[in-house]
């Protein structure tokens, strides 16, 4: 048995999965902002009593958390400092000399400001050139001053970023050495270990981003682990990487910058693991939680993964799936601006006071108000009918924010709220999608977290998408994700060599001193050899340009030139397939060379046995008024998802409810159930 915790912004989301049979049990608790470990202890409790075993009977938990993620969007992080060359304190500052795309219309976007303030950039004499030559040694007497001016500033974390140490590391090392004497309470982050490859913007932003977000994963892991060994005794916790892959909480706490987006990276793995379920290898996954809504490609049945991203306009350097996000959750506020047109997010009502309708003291409109009013949710059965939603509050936020003031009835602000929020959403597909150059009508939409089967139909059926897939657990999928995620590693040197200048053995000794790294590493988590899958890649372009493809290479015991003439005709038919140009006779440069090492973990089985399905006649609920956009108010069916039976038909209008969500079937769309009680729509074929 395992457990997947998945912490959201309004709820934290639970899935135990007990391999033997193929069940699966879950649940949700309310969020705990601040105490975040409140939520997932209440939560752990109630899943363990519904599923009605001990703790002593799950091997692990895996956690997916938007602490890291948070600290950076609130700028909450640690008080930072960095250590670096003489010379290169202003490399924060600098960059790449370029605005945000957004600053082409906006003359007031600017890049984020420095996490690392000027006062706290410190530089010491040392120099190593592009070949990881020593040119000029360490000046200690500079690091010792630069520590010591740290301290008395008060930092709790110390970035160390010098010029060419991804080559030759043993300055950085000296460094955190003297860091360690010196400053011993102090977290440190080298680059070397965290981004240990060229480009000198992007390895120190994303070390510094490590450092910044370090001190506050640890106390957060530290706390949850002393909690859960208080209540349970030894408990193996695992935290998910942005990666798509997990790591025992020990490596979490080292590299903290990989927990950035762990949640959502559940996600997307989740959408893999239903897409090879149910044989489709092209999706887009779309997951609304309580805040965000979070976009993900897969394409032939893996998530796309970059190692050059963004998060809040700070450049990292690590592999993470690609995921776009926005403020367009079930907490979204609805708000009116100066022109008198509806706005929705990105503030949220979050989990406190969370929406209108909770009576918990929020006044706002916000998404969850308007699909009640608008008879997309049940006020009943919120939860399985562990929170009674309040309509009239619902009502009574909408008509005092948006209503009064537009001249319109409640439920025509209410309809023009969801059609401002799926226009949002939409957008947010496009520029995952169709603005990287996937045509959207190839792929089907997966669509989970508690709010997604509420609205995407009518996305589908904007952009012109024709098949849609709920998924079984479809409100805690994301936490399903995490227990699908394999162990990961990722480990990288940097060459720099055009193709033809490569020196094999070199090229060699990488490649054995990066698997034997994986291999320990991934001993010491109780990865034996048969569950050790250890992969090659390399970075490559062409001369001149500014940015590689990654390129799968056959992983084997000897690297020869028939090795790298194979991996260049790789290059140039990816860069054709991606870029409609390719030409084999420009120079290839190689300046990355990589191995990825997953730790298998065994392969989840879902049940096909649906112990409570029943008649359609029976899965039916009753009938109420639900609005569509084409057609208003409708008399609709409404059915319990739980009772649907395989090969189960439904056509629109219905809503289908369960206790953690419920999906609108607009009319004139099909329904069926599968084998694993997903539901599969086919857009725009009923009745």
């Amino acid at each position: 048995m395992r457990i997947g915790i998945d912490v959201g912004g309004t709820f934290t989301d639970f899935v135990l999965v007990d391999d033997a049979n193929g069940k699966t049990v879950y649940a949700k608790a309310s969020t705990t902002p601040g105490v975040l470990w409140e939520g997932v202890l209440e939560g752990l409790e109630k899943i363990l009593n519904l599923a009605k075993v001990s703790m002593d009977q799950v091997d692990y938990i895996v956690h997916g958390t938007t602490i890291g993620t948070n600290a950076i969007i609130e700028h909450k992080g640690a008080k930072t400092g960095l250590i670096t060359t003489k010379g290169f304190a202003d490399v924060l500052e600098i960059g790449r000399i370029q605005r945000p795309g957004s600053g082409l219309y906006d003359f007031w976007v600017d890049n984020p400001l420095p996490l690392v303030p000027r006062y706290l950039r410190l530089e010491v004499q040392e120099r190593v050139d592009a070949q990881g030559q020593i040119l000029r040694p360490l000046i200690e007497e500079d690091v010792v001053k630069a520590i010591l001016a740290l301290k008395k500033e008060g930092v709790e974390a110390i970035a160390v970023s010098t010029l060419f140490s991804f080559l030759n590391p043993v300055h950085e090392q000296r460094i955190g050495v003297l860091c360690h004497e010196l400053f011993p309470e102090a977290y440190i982050s080298l680059s070397s270990e965290i981004a240990p490859e060229f480009r000198e913007y992007e390895r120190t932003s994303t070390t510094v981003m490590n450092a910044y977000l370090q001190p506050i994963m640890n106390r957060y892991i530290s706390i949850l682990r002393n909690k859960l060994k208080v209540k349970y005794g030894d408990v193996d916790l695992r935290i998910m990487q942005a990666s798509g892959g997990t790591v025992t909480a020990d490596a979490a706490e080292k590299l903290a910058i990989a927990t950035v987006n762990s949640g959502p990276a559940g996600g997307a793995i989740a959408g893999a693991f239903i897409g090879n379920l149910t044989g489709t290898q092209k999706i887009i996954n779309v997951d609304m939680g309580g805040t965000s809504f979070d976009i993900s490609l897969i394409d032939d049945g893996v998530p796309k993964i970059s190692s050059d991203t963004k998060f809040e306009g700070y450049p990292v350097k690590i592999p993470i799936i690609a995921i776009d996000a926005i403020g367009a959750g079930g907490g979204s506020i609805a708000w009116l601006d100066r022109g008198g047109a509806i706005n929705v997010g990105p503030q949220s009502a979050g989990a406190n006071p969370g929406p209108a309708c909770y009576g918990r003291g929020g006044v706002k409109p916000t998404v969850t108000d308007a699909n009640l009013v608008l008879g997309r949710l049940n006020p009943d059965y919120f939860l399985g009918g562990e929170i009674t939603l309040d309509t009239a509050k619902a009502r009574q936020a909408i008509e005092e924010h948006l209503a009064v003031p537009l001249g319109l009835s409640v439920e025509q602000a209410a309809a023009g709220l969801i059609k401002i929020v799926n226009a949002n959403m939409a957008k947010g597909i496009g520029v995952n999608s169709v603005e990287k150059g996937y045509d959207v009508r190839e792929f089907a939409l997966v669509a989970f977290g508690g709010a997604g089967a509420l609205h995407v139909l009518e996305l589908a059926q904007d952009l012109g998408i024709k098949k849609v897939i709920i998924p079984a657990l479809a409100g805690n999928l994301s936490a399903l994700g995490l227990l699908v995620a394999d162990a990961r590693h990722d480990f990288v040197r940097t060459v720099a060599k055009e193709l033809a200048e490569i020196d094999y053995l070199k090229m060699n000794e990488f490649y054995r001193e990066m698997e034997s790294k994986a291999e320990i590493q991934l001993a010491d988590e109780g990865f034996g050899k048969e569950n050790q899958e250890l992969s090659w890649s390399m970075d490559l372009r062409y001369m001149g340009q500014s940015y590689e493809l990654n390129v799968p290479l056959e992983r084997r015991s000897i690297i020869e030139f028939d090795d790298i003439k194979l991996v260049a005709n790789s290059f140039h038919d990816l860069h054709n397939r991606l870029y409609a140009f390719s030409d084999p006779a420009e120079k290839v440069q190689l300046m990355n060379v990589r191995v990825t090492a997953l730790g298998k973990t065994p392969p989840i089985q879902i049940s096909e046995v649906n112990e409570e399905a029943t008649t359609l006649t029976d899965a039916l609920k009753g009938e109420r008024l639900v609005y569509f956009a084409e057609s208003g108010f409708v008399n609709t069916q409404v059915y319990e998802r739980v009772r649907l039976s395989q090969g189960s038909i439904i056509y629109g209008p219905a809503v289908i409810e369960e206790k953690i969500s419920a999906t609108v079937l607009p009319p004139g769309n099909k329904l069926i159930v599968d084998q694993w009680q997903n539901l599969i729509i086919t857009v725009g074929e009923g009745l």
